[in-house]
């Protein structure tokens, strides 16, 4: 029996997903549990796997294209099944502008035939000569030899190329006889993620199929015109002498940012203790660590900043809390999220339990969490969850500044740069490495004296790291 594909809640902040490719064609058989399509959330890529074997019979969802949570992505069941009952449900519960062509371009035209369940897995409409489906064995043999079909035939698509933009005999040479570009999987992949329109490039692979290469050349090119752009770009023609400007997508990524961080700096009260610590010791502590180990072993200054914050956070359980609602959640142990910057924003690693590790091992795992962090390959439940969070941008140059809270964390802090500065010690004006870190709280859970406690004992400790052996 056919069965509804839907978009499954692959992080717990996902709202809608894009797919970045399917794995899978149409035609193909699928295993329980193996993977069909890669889906970019607003995180990482995660791998979206099938629940049931069967039969891919359609893709309503193309690569590049969104759905939303619980959306009908695709179709699963028994070879040449009818699955056009779904098809109705899936366009009458409201589908997306891809799943909607998807669907549009399977509704026949002409009545069902009384014998419609032997034809093929596509539901087929009225065929022009142009139009003439491939065989299976065609089909097999364009998916292990040529690479990833993508078909742009759908009625919209169609109609936007006849009237608006006829083909150039480039585009038609980078086309297959029934009007699908040939592919491969990365230039299918990068091109999504660069917006760029397959059917506007010439394939340089064999029989005009378009790889990794083609794309790589379009992005620089884009470039190039972008820098061009941004000296010419169109001034507001209503304000005279107005600065030029251009317009860019925003990326998933950053559209979850925004929608977050809205969240916590409208509803949640916040205020902000700033103090100074005196880094001579921890400076001196670093060094003595990283002068007895190898280089993959060095740690940094941040590590031992997160040491020192997990220690601290259980001597003040209301610091390590979340408010919610009609109680105060107290967590046992200090799972500090850590801020990596990456190209299209930030995330937070989480080290879990770092009350209960060394400096060591938290300077490895968030450098291996970080690597992959950039090269957005993290699960969900290794940057969510998080009980405090540390952003630090002293290695930026940055004195001072304060973070927003990432809800439902009841604090953060925010690190500046160690600098020498000089202070006055027994009436002697001296030189030592002064940093400043400023915490923003959360009022519902943390008062100002509570905050001002933990800051006290955040210090000490940093000032004093032996003091963590006790």
């Amino acid at each position: 029996m056919a069965n509804k594909i839907l978009m499954p809640k692959l992080s717990p902040t996902m709202e809608e997903g894009q797919i970045a490719r399917w794995v899978k064609n149409e035609g193909d058989q699928i295993e329980a549990n193996e993977t069909i399509a890669e889906v970019d959330t607003d995180k990482a890529t995660m791998e979206m796997t099938s629940l049931e074997a069967g039969t891919l019979l359609k893709i309503l969802v193309p690569a590049g294209d969104n759905a939303k949570l619980g959306q009908t992505i695709g179709i699963i069941g028994e070879k040449g099944e009818d699955f056009s009952a779904l098809l109705e449900e899936a366009s009458t519960n409201g589908a997306g502008s891809g799943q909607q062509s998807a669907i549009s371009n399977q509704k026949p035209e002409a009545e069902p035939q009384p014998n419609g369940g032997a034809q093929s897995s596509e539901i087929q409409t009225a065929k022009t000569e142009d139009e003439k489906p491939k065989t299976e064995a065609q089909e097999e043999n364009v998916s292990e030899t040529e690479g990833r079909s993508y078909d742009h035939q759908r009625p919209e698509a169609k109609e936007e190329v006849k009237d608006e933009r006829p083909k150039s005999e480039d585009q038609q040479q980078s086309e297959s006889g029934n009007g699908r570009l040939i592919v491969s999987p990365i230039a299918a992949r990068m091109a999504s993620e660069n917006n760029i329109d397959l059917r506007s490039l010439k394939g340089s692979g064999p029989q005009g199929r378009i790889i990794k290469r083609d794309i790589e050349t379009v992005i620089s090119q884009q470039s190039t015109i972008s820098s061009e752009i941004s000296q010419s770009a169109i001034r507001n023609p209503q304000l005279a002498g107005a600065s030029a400007y251009r317009d860019e997508n925003t990326s998933k990524m950053r559209q979850v940012i925004a929608e977050r961080l809205a969240q916590s700096i409208g509803p949640i009260p916040t205020f902000y203790l700033t103090v100074e610590i005196e880094m001579d010791t921890a400076l001196a502590l670093r060094k003595q660590i990283n002068s007895s180990v190898s280089e993959e072993e060095k740690v940094s200054v941040n590590d031992i900043i997160v040491k020192v914050a997990a220690q601290s956070l259980t001597k003040h359980p209301f610091v390590n809390s979340s408010y919610q609602d009609k109680s105060i959640r107290f967590y046992e142990d200090a799972d500090i999220g850590v801020a990596v910057a990456i190209d299209e924003g930030l995330i937070t690693p989480v080290v879990r339990g770092a009350n209960r590790k060394g400096i060591g091992q938290i300077s490895a795992e968030i450098k291996e969490m970080a690597s992959r962090a950039r090269a957005r390959k993290l699960q969900p439940e290794e940057y969510t969850g998080a009980t405090f969070s540390i952003s630090n941008l002293g290695m930026f140059g940055i004195k001072e500044f304060t973070a927003i809270i990432n809800p439902p964390e009841a604090a953060i802090l925010a690190v500046g740069a160690a600098t020498a500065t000089p202070v006055v010690r027994e009436g002697e004006v001296v030189v030592k490495n002064v940093m400043n870190v400023t915490m923003s709280c959360d009022h519902r859970v943390v008062d100002g004296a509570t905050g001002a406690k933990f800051l006290q004992t955040f210090k000490q400790l940093l000032e004093n790291p032996i003091l963590m052996l006790m």
